[in-house]
């Protein structure tokens, strides 16, 4: 079989959710399996610009094919449009003007799925919202999977997204909490599905105690992403400085990621930028906890992480994803308010009792769910059992 994984961007450089998804189960099934990328030459989803070049490459035994956004995003232009998408009456026209205002619109990558259609046995696209799926799906419906990486966001809820969920021949979704919303939103469980996930990738060796040799930091929780409002990162700076007000203990929040919103300056608040996969691993094994504040999220990688860890996590609470990860693994406690958030990290740093049972219900958590060899086996079998419906 000759498979195409469909991304908006893909490289190294290109570290978190659906395209970090994308990556790591193209790295892992091409061992079995001929699998091709087809993407832009973006690495900055902001501004969608053209910094890989263009053409056939090979990346950790993946071929890649890349291809030029047509324009880049502007920013001003697309957040007045988006304005009126979401705040007044407007046609299907204006939605799909909007898409195309979101980027990133290829109209070579698109010729290219058009052109390929009999090239590849089947199609995954990796996230319902952006161009390259939403114009690209549809050319090649009849073999196309979908990985909608979907929560419950402003977007979803736009008309041109109610037939998408339709299309597909089949769709993979990466939680229970995904499944149950898309399929109330979009009405779409006759559309063959499974549940999968991804497994993660570890250093061989992880060494909590390089955090305080090469950063100096002892006692600390520790949040991993990208550092965005959208992400629930303001919120996260409210409640902590608030709290080390009302408990001025030693107690510092780390911060590894890029920033794509001011940090606020507190001593206590160290951000760490981007980070090598070691230096990440390190400091999750060094901390306390991880908080993860996100509201929207369709499965949190790095949940499994602080997991492999053996480290609870302290999520938000309004996010249904992120609850039902802690309620099935039963390692880490989440919060809906600022009280909650104050009482449940006061919980967790004054018993390490819990913080070490939280921490193994984890990692046991992950290694029965979500180890390679066993995300590997579900992509698969349910790829071979498509495969086979075809004839």
């Amino acid at each position: 079989m000759k498979i195409a994984f469909v991304i908006q961007r893909y490289g190294l450089e290109v570290n978190g959710g659906a395209e970090l998804l994308c990556r790591t189960v193209a790295e892992h099934l091409t061992k079995t399996t001929n699998i091709e990328i087809i993407t832009t030459c973006a690495i900055d989803y902001v501004t969608w610009k053209n910094e890989y070049p263009v053409g056939t490459s090979v990346l950790n035994n993946v071929i890649v094919h890349r291809f030029p956004v047509d324009f880049p995003r502007d920013n001003k232009k697309f957040n007045q449009f988006s304005e009126k998408i979401f705040q007044y009456p407007h046609s299907r026209d204006d939605e799909i003007q909007w898409m195309k205002l979101q980027g990133p619109y290829s109209s070579e990558l698109l010729n290219y799925v058009k052109e390929n259609k009999n090239c590849y046995d089947l199609f995954v696209f990796f996230t319902y919202l952006y161009c390259t799926t939403f114009f690209g799906l549809p050319l090649v419906s009849n073999k196309a999977i979908l990985v909608p990486t979907a929560h419950d966001e402003p977007p979803i809820y736009l008309s041109i997204f109610n037939d998408l969920f339709h299309l597909p021949r089949a769709i993979l979704y990466n939680t229970e909490e995904e499944k149950k919303f898309i399929n109330l939103k979009f009405k779409n469980e006759s559309v063959p599905h499974d549940i999968i996930g991804t497994g993660i990738d570890v250093p061989d060796i992880i060494d909590p105690t390089a955090v305080e040799r090469h950063y100096g930091l002892k006692k600390f929780i520790v949040y991993v992403g990208r550092i965005d409002e959208s992400k629930g990162c303001k919120e996260l700076f409210d409640y902590f400085i608030r709290y080390k007000i009302e408990n001025p203990i030693s107690l510092k929040l780390v911060l590894l990621g890029k920033a794509v919103m001011e940090v606020p300056y507190h001593p206590d608040i160290i951000p760490l930028g981007f980070v090598s996969e070691q230096d990440k691993y390190n400091c999750i094994m060094g901390s306390e906890l991880l908080v993860m504040p996100s509201l929207f999220e369709s499965l949190s990688i790095v949940l499994f992480e602080a997991w492999y860890c053996k480290r609870p996590v302290l999520v938000n609470g309004n996010c249904d994803v992120l609850k039902g990860q802690c309620i099935r693994s039963n390692g880490g406690l989440w919060y809906s308010s600022y009280e909650e958030f104050t009482e449940c990290l006061e919980i967790l740093l004054k018993n390490r009792n819990i913080r070490k049972t939280l921490g193994e219900n984890g990692k046991r958590f992950v290694d029965e769910n979500y180890c390679w060899e066993i995300v590997e086996e579900k992509y698969l079998r349910f790829i071979n059992k498509f495969k086979l419906n075809e004839h």
